[in-house]
């Protein structure tokens, strides 16, 4: 049943929300795929699938691989390229009146500069810099993976935008790497990306996806998602911080805020029914209603307490 009772807004620093939901990028298309399903305004925002400069073809086939808890991901962030995007998708997506938020990546700090430069005048709401992406210039360590090369990456970016900063769980260094992606002038936290991984087809003897590995994505990540959110929430008390990893329901979602998120995004879910940003925003605001919380802002982080 469809929730009828007071939606929850939040903020994200300076980016109001309307809602508690947004879309992980990957999961949603570039535009307003996803508007066939709910009103994308009602979301707190659109996150659009990670850009780079230019067009990149992704990873062989097969890319993906269903598991019991999840899926493993080996698309490899294939996309049209920005000027592409800016000129065929933007504007179909900002009719919708949602928040826009466009995901980049990069494979070199030059081409994160260059990322932020051609997206310094398009009329985007913020820029979720995806650092959890091979550094070429660093034996294709992952950005995510160094202090310093994040803090290198969010800087070319540059400021036209608030830069919200998506980390990967797959290091030691999470709070340090937090640390470095605020010094460098992120205005928030996305926790988290995906966990590596890889699956064997034991028929066949050879990997089932044609990349190699990929990422985990689903329920079996959500507890190392809400640790690193709670570790980066005590170490960066100040930042903002979007939960994202194995969000199925509306509790995995308050789950998120308790531990210091402000807001949540649902990617997995999205991919098995289309409808699930708006089903589990509905079941967080009926919680909040169940238990008294007039105001998101009285339960984020309160599982410091």
């Amino acid at each position: 049943m469809k929730y009828r009772g007071r939606p929850r807004t939040t903020s994200i620093g300076d980016v109001t929300l309307q809602g508690l939901v947004m879309t992980a990028s990957g999961t949603a298309g570039h535009s307003d795929e996803l508007g066939a399903y709910g009103s994308l305004e009602q979301l707190g925002a659109v996150v659009v699938k990670s850009l780079s400069p230019e067009p990149w073809p992704g990873n062989p086939s097969p890319r993906l691989k269903t598991l019991d808890q999840g899926m493993l991901n080996s698309v490899g962030l294939q996309g049209p390229g920005i000027g592409a995007w800016i000129e065929n998708d933007l504007q179909r997506l900002k009719a919708t009146g949602a928040v826009v938020v466009v995901s980049i990546w990069g494979r070199t700090v030059e081409e994160y500069a260059t990322a932020g430069a051609l997206l310094a005048s398009a009329p985007v709401d913020a820029i979720e810099v995806n650092v959890s992406c091979p550094n070429l210039e660093d034996r294709s360590t992952m950005f995510a993976h160094s202090p310093d090369a994040t803090h290198q990456a969010v800087s070319a970016v540059g400021s036209a935008h608030p830069r919200w900063v998506k980390l990967s769980p797959n290091t030691s260094l999470l709070s340090e790497v937090a640390q470095s992606a605020v010094n460098a002038g992120a205005d928030a936290l996305t926790l988290t990306n995906t966990v590596l991984g890889m699956s064997i087809d034991i028929e066949q003897r050879r990997l089932s996806l044609g990349g190699g590995g990929g990422g985990l994505s689903g329920p079996a990540i959500h507890p190392v998602a809400v640790r690193a959110v709670y570790e980066c929430r005590k170490a960066l008390p100040a930042t903002p911080i979007i939960g994202v990893g194995g969000v199925m329901s509306g509790k995995d979602g308050i789950e998120f805020l308790l531990a210091g998120a402000s807001a949540v995004q649902v990617g997995t879910a999205a991919l098995a029914d289309p409808r699930a940003p708006w089903r589990i925003q509905d079941e967080m605001n009926r919680w909040l209603d169940d238990h008294g919380v007039a105001d998101v802002s009285e339960i984020i982080g309160a599982a410091h307490e």
